[in-house]
């Protein structure tokens, strides 16, 4: 318990920022961005070296066990190249955020982007679109707003950005955290995504239903030179033979969070009687959960052989992992900064009583 509320107190002193030059969102889509095309650039060049294999295998040049040998050897090649490079790319997204908390970067204002930028995402290859109704004059817009007099618009959209610390809790006891067999600190968690924001009722309130779309990358970290190994149905934790300098599950997943929010803004009233909603001014609460699935699980352990080269091995498995997940979560927050909390109600892995837990800091930007 002296452990979590050290986290809220470290993770709440994020909140405080001045402005400088540069907007934190731009700049998270960027390694965002970077994040895709160098996943997407290696496993093109991945798929080409298989393509001129398979053609030496079927022209008689090699045989098919040197074929299988050179699959692997480019395969762990790039897999190490995907880990390298995106490795990087995280290491300046937490540069990014101790920037923020440091004040020296701020959120970007609704000036501070273009429509474009605001109302585009991309996922993969594909690029989402809001439409929105260019073509009404401001004359229109005064008329449409005298018209509908004491009401604004009801649903409203956030980028979202989440990191901090993940585990696992046996048994669903919190006390469980203290004999962990997972690093504490050094196991984190990154979520990406968009949510909605729908007002309940038909006049402006302070009650809001919350949903979206969100992308996480859960890593949990081994103590005392540990592994994990598959034996049949069951995931075990064992002793590697080597002095390991790295020990990580990694386990993607696409979540759809669903929350309850109470934000105490204050909306602004014209004098023509026209109220419009103003979001993400005050504090804020969300209570709610989410349902999902994995998108991949892989393990990456890094040691010294007895020769002191140092080696890198991938292993890409479920690990008996659930593929569905579904759970609690919930933020309390000011302005678009909050601390967040998430548990999965199902087990990580297949017949067992571990349950990831996660908790750190969440942004909603408008």
């Amino acid at each position: 318990m002296k452990r979590i509320l050290l986290i809220i107190m470290v993770l709440f002193t994020t909140t405080i920022a001045t402005a400088q030059t540069k907007t934190f969102e731009k700049e998270v889509l960027k390694i965002s961005k970077r994040i895709d095309l160098i996943t997407k650039t290696q496993k093109d060049s991945l798929k080409m070296k298989v393509i001129e294999i398979d053609k030496k295998l079927k022209k008689g040049e090699i045989t098919k066990s040197t074929a299988d040998t050179l699959k692997k050897e480019i395969a762990s090649y790039h897999a190490k190249q995907i880990e390298q490079k995106v490795g990087e790319q995280e290491r300046l997204l937490q540069l990014l955020v101790q920037d923020k908390t440091n004040g020296k970067i701020v959120s970007a204002s609704e000036n501070d982007l273009s429509e474009d930028e605001v109302n585009t995402f991309t996922i993969g290859s594909k690029v989402f679109r809001f439409t929105v109704n260019e073509d009404e004059t401001r004359e229109k817009k005064r008329k449409k707003r005298k018209r509908n007099r004491g009401l604004s618009n009801k649903t409203t959209s956030q980028f979202v950005f989440a990191m901090g610390v993940n585990n696992v809790l046996a048994n669903n006891k919190i006390s469980s955290l203290n004999n962990s067999e997972y690093k504490f600190w050094q196991s984190h968690f990154y979520e990406l995504g968009f949510t909605w924001k729908t007002r309940l009722t038909k006049r402006p309130s302070q009650l809001y239903f919350k949903y979206g779309v969100s992308f996480l990358w859960n890593n949990l970290r081994l103590k005392n030179n540990q592994y994990h190994i598959k034996n049949g149905d069951v995931t075990e934790i064992k002793t590697f033979p080597e002095n390991l300098l790295e020990s990580r599950l990694r386990h993607v997943q696409m979540n759809f969070p669903m929350h309850i929010e109470w934000d105490l803004s204050k909306n602004k009233k014209y004098k023509d009687g026209y109220v419009h909603d103003r979001t993400n001014r005050s504090v804020r609460l969300g209570v709610g959960g989410f349902v999902g699935f994995k998108l991949g699980t892989r393990q990456y352990l890094e040691y010294k052989d007895n020769s002191g080269v140092e080696k890198t091995q991938v292993a890409y498995d479920n690990f008996n992992m659930n593929t569905v997940n579904y759970g609690l979560s919930a933020f309390l927050g000011y302005k678009s900064t909050s601390f967040y909390v998430k548990y999965d109600l199902n087990p990580l892995f297949k017949d067992t009583e571990t349950r990831n837990i996660s908790m750190g800091i969440r942004l909603d930007l408008n």
